[in-house]
């Protein structure tokens, strides 16, 4: 079954705490943070220093998507709080395996992420250190930008490279129960939805509904 990852840049900030124990009641599998520094995309959201306030108050894993310019500064960072996974930006690091080993090395899950426009490489070539791959099907830029389903073809064509059988395949944005099954059909094992789960407040419902696909 594949795996649900709210998105708290969607949460009512003002309840971000509430927001976690709902989440978790709900059956999330895990908890997505975007963590963002003004330059490598033009908004600032969610800190650090979020991360670190909500980590005592559940064990759902943290899934933490550095969208920010040479991230290798913040891993030590993320380790000492108690993060399990890390992605960072493909665009955003010369040496992006030096980067996944320091994730590694660290004692966390190591992903890299790829904006919609930005074609795969070779991903074996990030081996041993990458355990997942974080496909973005909305471009980052702006907020509440359009859902790209042509974009899923990565994932299908990641699975096809050769050495990566162990990989996790994540995809975000725009996802709802109404489009789910779009990555389902791809092979996705992770999903994640920030406004998809948060809208009209009916977190349960909305998590439910996309479980049930």
């Amino acid at each position: 079954m594949v795996k649900i990852a709210p998105s708290l840049v969607s949460a009512p900030l003002a309840h971000l705490a509430q927001a976690v124990e709902d989440l978790q009641k709900a059956g999330a599998d895990i908890l997505h943070f975007d963590l963002e520094d003004g330059n490598f995309v033009p908004m600032m959201s969610l800190g650090v220093n979020v991360v670190k306030v909500l980590r005592p108050l559940t064990d759902l894993p943290f899934d933490v998507h550095l969208m920010i310019n040479n991230p290798e500064w913040i891993i030590p960072t993320l380790s000492e709080i108690g993060v399990q996974m890390v992605s960072v930006h493909y665009e955003a690091c010369p040496y992006p395996r030096r980067t996944l080993g320091m994730i590694h090395q660290a004692g966390m899950h190591a992903g890299l992420a790829f904006n919609p426009k930005t074609p795969l490489p070779d991903l074996a070539h990030y081996l041993p250190f990458l355990s997942f791959v974080l496909i973005l099907t909305t471009e980052p830029e702006v907020d509440e930008c359009a859902y790209l389903p042509s974009v899923l073809s990565k994932v299908t064509e990641g699975k096809r490279q050769k050495g990566l059988e162990h990989i996790q395949w994540e995809v975000d944005g725009g996802f709802t129960a109404e489009n789910i099954q779009d990555a389902l059909k791809a092979g996705a094992d992770i999903v994640v939805s920030g406004r998809g789960v948060f809208r009209e407040n009916r977190i349960a419902e909305n998590i439910k509904k996309m479980k049930e696909i």
